[in-house]
């Protein structure tokens, strides 16, 4: 049905960019140091935006850095044929993205002292962004209609497969005391919040002022108005039409796009799903 993805153990992967020599390296090979700090995320959770705002903290909310370094240098991703041979090779501490599932993730990080954070989102709204930024390229098999990714998207075939298993697997570590669970909801309700608790996770300590910094440069326009951050430097030839990165960055857009059939389709996945969990665990729900 998919033949145009790259399968590595049931999960689909992107045609281009991915090649399974590499996800078995991660999984079995790569070291993930001490002072490493990843990003760990489902694909259209705000990936770009924590980056942002982790690397503008890091420099106390000078933008010299985000402003002229492309934010896949900054935090590449371990996944990409671009992005490991980068952090192999990186000396010092590493800032890592990552989008794959907790058991296709590197072994050495889950007996290691470094920290993550990882960013969850409204899968209602994930679903809706997906399908308008996926849909102009040739990264993934194009679905066609709405309702043919929304389908898609409640099995699993849509790329690092289902979202319901990627939070239930990564949340299985919410315990521990360096990995950090954030919610791109809470991020958007309660931005200056959000970064301070993300600044004492990482053992930060900045002034107002300095946070008032990291605060304006990872505005949704900031990063919008920043080459470094939209992605309008991928070229043509890479990836077809580009990719238009910063859409609404809004969150229940998915209500403007959901029949109420579809609504309810979504609802009874979710509660068999992720039946378990604590009430108030999804600050959506």
């Amino acid at each position: 049905m998919m033949s145009d993805y790259n399968w590595f153990e049931g999960i689909p992967f992107p045609a281009i960019s991915y090649q399974r020599e590499i996800l078995e390296d991660i999984r079995n090979r790569f070291v993930v140091k001490e002072e490493d700090l990843l990003i760990l995320t489902y694909p259209k959770s705000g990936t770009n935006w924590l980056v942002e705002i982790v690397c503008l903290i890091q420099t106390k909310g000078d933008p010299k850095w985000i402003q002229t370094v492309p934010n896949w240098d900054r935090s590449p991703w371990i996944e990409t044929d671009i992005g490991y041979p980068a952090l192999i090779n990186k000396e010092g501490p590493r800032l890592i993205s990552s989008h794959l599932p907790i058991h296709l993730f590197s072994k050495s990080f889950f007996s290691s002292k470094a920290k993550a954070i990882y960013l969850i989102r409204n899968p209602r709204d994930i679903l809706v962004s997906g399908y308008f930024f996926y849909g102009n390229t040739n990264i993934v098999k194009n679905p066609g209609s709405f309702g043919t990714y929304f389908e898609w998207f409640l099995k699993g075939n849509v790329i690092y497969g289902s979202w319901f298993e990627h939070v239930r697997g990564w949340l299985s570590m919410r315990e521990w005391d360096n990995f950090l669970v954030l919610y791109y909801e809470d991020l958007k309700k309660d931005p200056k919040g959000t970064i301070k608790k993300i600044c004492d996770f990482l053992g930060k300590n900045l002034g107002p002022d300095e946070l008032d910094l990291v605060f304006k440069y990872s505005s949704f326009q900031a990063m919008k108005e920043n080459n470094m951050s939209n992605f309008s430097l991928i070229t043509e030839d890479r990836v077809t039409n580009g990719l238009k990165l910063m859409r609404k960055g809004t969150t229940g857009d998915w209500k403007n796009h959901f029949t109420v059939a579809q609504a309810e389709a979504f609802d009874k996945v979710f509660q068999e799903k992720m039946a378990g969990f604590p009430p108030g665990m999804f600050p959506w729900e």
